[in-house]
């Protein structure tokens, strides 16, 4: 599955800062001290960003990096034939374009916003380089941070390749539920499906059996979890996994 042109959204070159002062919602910039947020407002700019909405495709050139106020982000694997697998996904705990932070330059997989419309806190990558070289709290809050995406990176190929269809879906709404802050939230079965690296009929039939099981009601692309300790007992170990590592990081 391939996005549409559509979703891809305005571009992000020659923007300027709309801050009003408040502080953003994404956890990663709320750590940063006041004196030090002060001189990175000035290169902020807050974008509202609609689902499907395509930040950086596979090997492009990374210009800005992205600090999530909300929603959900799919970092994918690409192939040749198109397929796409998620293979990490991004909240308001982190940061979309790690790649700048280990010293990259260019995105290793497709970058979408795949459930909630949001918004970002988009910076320059130059500002955001010259940030790291400074070693000061948002670096400290980054390197902090790439230790959990790696974990959960690391734990998501695991569940990939050793957990059944429907516990690593009940792993994914757990952990999307845990990023929306909200019971319900819109997911087709295409997304879904690409998520968890299985075909549409399959996810159609897992989500029937969810349902069925009065864990979650599914209609017209809605997804609402209604027992969320019985989606937890259905899950695989790997929700709680890294939960809990980034529970010890604080984030």
């Amino acid at each position: 599955m391939t996005p549409s042109t559509e979703a891809r959204g305005p571009s992000f070159s020659g923007l300027t800062s709309d801050f009003a002062g408040a502080r953003p919602h994404n956890r990663l910039l709320q750590r940063i001290p006041a004196d030090e947020f002060a001189k990175l407002r000035a290169h902020l700019r807050t974008v509202p960003v609609k689902v499907k909405h395509v930040f950086y495709e596979a090997d492009a050139a990374i210009n800005h990096v992205f600090f999530p106020n909300s929603g959900v982000v799919s970092l994918t694997s690409v192939m040749h034939n198109g397929a796409m697998v998620e293979t990490a996904t991004i909240g308001s705990e982190g940061m979309v374009g790690m790649e700048v932070f280990l010293g990259g330059d260019r995105a290793l997989g497709e970058v979408m916003l795949q459930v909630g419309d949001a918004s970002v806190e988009v910076l320059p990558s130059a500002v955001f380089r010259a940030e790291m070289q400074a070693r000061g709290a948002l670096f400290e809050a980054v390197q902090r941070y790439s230790q959990g995406l790696m974990t959960l990176m690391m734990q998501s190929a695991a569940c990939l390749a050793l957990h059944e269809v429907q516990q690593r879906c009940c792993r994914w709404l757990l952990m999307t539920q845990d990023r929306v802050r909200s019971d319900s939230f819109d997911l087709s079965h295409e997304f879904l499906a690409m998520m968890l690296g299985a075909t549409r009929p399959t996810v159609t039939v897992v989500a029937g059996s969810l349902q069925k099981s009065g864990l979650i009601a599914y209609k017209r692309g809605r997804i609402s979890i209604l027992d969320r300790k019985g989606l937890q007992a259905a899950s695989c170990e790997c929700y709680a996994t890294v939960r809990g590592h980034f529970d010890r990081l604080g984030l």
